[in-house]
């Protein structure tokens, strides 16, 4: 595959033309053995996505606006060669803006600002439940999903929770799948995304959006793979005009530069180039 400088240069720019992804795939090919859940299982039952959007109310966007406008200045310095400030420092402000778009009250300034999404995923989750599907809620944040579960204790909603820290993984995921009172299962997007099997569930909410489209689509694999017997709605809530969107975004870029080489987005940028941070800043 040549220095890692070349690679870069030569099939991982926005730009790069069909015929060199064409030319990498053959490349790497006589390595990659797949199979699809399809070709497994050809009973498996489809999946389908839907994309629920909010908006910031005048004083959620105003905090979200200051960190916008101080990672763009981060990124400026970063970009004009400042040995002052990192790409740490461009991370933690876009960590900021998302944790924002999530609820406010993550951050020590945002106490008592209403959170659009929050409102949105309870408005959801009574509507989804109601109609007695069992539902799968994944965040990245533990804090967040901190938030969510006073709210469902006090409307009496029972659940099941995980995350790095349980240590009776194997309980928790029994005790959903065999519970049918039990229409909830709130999951950290790291600890839940691999190795569990949830097909008591036939939806999956995802909170927030992470760069890396696998994390994603490992979490809804949670409960769209061998066993299932129902339809599998996956449900993503964003806020309009954010980061959020850019995320999305820049999840397909780097999805389809991956569908080009091996037909799934296996991987994705593990490291965020200069270019990824000025797309999410635009």
């Amino acid at each position: 595959l040549g220095p890692l400088a070349s690679f870069r240069r030569n099939y991982v720019q926005a730009d790069t033309p069909p015929e060199a992804l064409s030319e990498l795939s053959a490349r790497i090919a006589p390595f990659i053995l797949r199979r699809r859940k399809a070709e497994v299982y050809a009973e498996i039952p489809p999946k389908s996505e839907q994309l629920l959007y909010c908006e910031m109310d005048p004083s959620q966007r105003t905090l979200y606006d200051r960190f916008l406008a101080e990672s763009r200045d981060r990124f400026e310095r970063i970009r004009h060669g400042d040995p002052s400030v990192g790409r740490f420092e461009v991370l933690a402000s876009l960590l900021r803006m998302r944790q924002v778009c999530c609820d406010p009250a993550l951050l020590p300034d945002g106490s008592g600002i209403r959170s659009a999404k929050m409102e949105l995923l309870r408005e959801l989750l009574l509507e989804t439940i109601d109609s007695g599907h069992k539902v799968l809620l994944f965040s990245q944040f533990t804090s967040m999903l901190a938030l969510i579960r006073p709210w469902l204790d006090s409307e009496g909603i029972r659940y099941e929770y995980l995350d790095g820290s349980t240590r009776d993984r194997m309980e928790r995921v029994d005790t959903f799948n065999n519970t049918p009172e039990i229409p909830l299962f709130l999951l950290s997007l790291k600890a839940g995304g691999l190795g569990l099997n949830l097909t008591a569930a036939d939806t999956v909410i995802l909170y927030d959006p992470w760069w890396n489209p696998a994390a994603e689509a490992q979490a809804a694999d949670r409960t769209h793979r061998i066993g299932q017997t129902k339809n599998v709605g996956i449900i993503k809530l964003l806020v309009k005009d954010s980061v959020e969107e850019k995320v999305l975004e820049l999840q397909r870029r780097k999805a389809d530069l991956f569908n080009d080489l091996v037909e799934t987005p296996a991987e994705s940028a593990g490291s965020m180039s200069l270019e990824d941070f000025e797309f999410l800043l635009r």
